[in-house]
């Protein structure tokens, strides 16, 4: 998975800030629809283990916020936490 390997470049001390903020791209965004089950039941046990400032549960939710919501997580990663290099790969991914 490459957003597994967009995620290791991540700085420790803002993979919790970045999972909150992703965390509630997801959860207040109007296109759940373009969520495919599997990548929310993976999402929902990561939240019921408490994992999601893992390596994988960060993956996971920049997937979801990725697909939901591209353009608030770029400008958050790019503009907010100063991630400019993890902005350029998510787009990339697109």
């Amino acid at each position: 998975m490459a957003y597994q390997k967009i995620v290791k470049t991540i700085p420790v001390e803002k993979r919790e800030k970045l999972s909150d903020k992703l965390l509630n791209f997801i959860l207040k965004s109007k296109k759940e629809s373009k969520m495919p089950g599997d990548l929310a039941n993976t999402l929902l046990s990561q939240w019921q283990l408490g994992a999601l400032t893992t390596e994988a549960g960060l993956a996971t939710l920049l997937e979801a916020a990725v697909l939901l919501e591209s353009e608030k997580t770029v400008e958050l990663l790019e503009q907010e936490l100063q991630l400019v290099d993890v902005a350029k790969a998510v787009k990339e991914m697109e």
